[in-house]
């Protein structure tokens, strides 16, 4: 859509393994605030790796999670949507499952506005 654009991640890790990014150039998680805009963004996000994932891979198990600097190999926000399991050839063994992710509804409650109602 005009907000973010999904990818396959060339290299998966996980058994479905997509990428969502938004359009416009946000480097890292940490350029979020408590603000309307960054909370949509990131809502919308999380909504299109989940449309995603319920169509490809309905009968799994998914996680969704964004990389937190020094983690982050791109600096170009983007959230990591997995149908799990892992595959044997991720991180998983030196990181842990989630090791430098912070799960998005995680990152959804630190960047809620606090006059907000959802």
């Amino acid at each position: 859509d005009e907000k973010v654009v999904a990818f396959q991640d060339i290299k998966p890790a996980a058994q479905r393994h997509y990428l969502i990014i938004p359009v416009e150039h946000i480097p890292t998680v940490g350029d979020l605030q408590r603000r309307d805009e960054d909370y949509s963004l990131v809502s919308c996000m999380l909504s299109v790796g989940k449309e995603l994932l319920h169509k490809d891979a309905p009968q799994t198990l998914h996680r969704f999670g964004f990389h937190q600097p020094p983690f982050n190999s791109v600096d170009h926000l983007h959230l990591h949507c997995f149908a799990l399991p892992f595959l044997p050839s991720y991180q998983v063994q030196v990181l842990g499952p989630f090791g430098g992710l912070i799960e998005a509804e995680t990152l959804l409650a630190k960047i809620r506005p606090l006059h907000s109602k959802v």
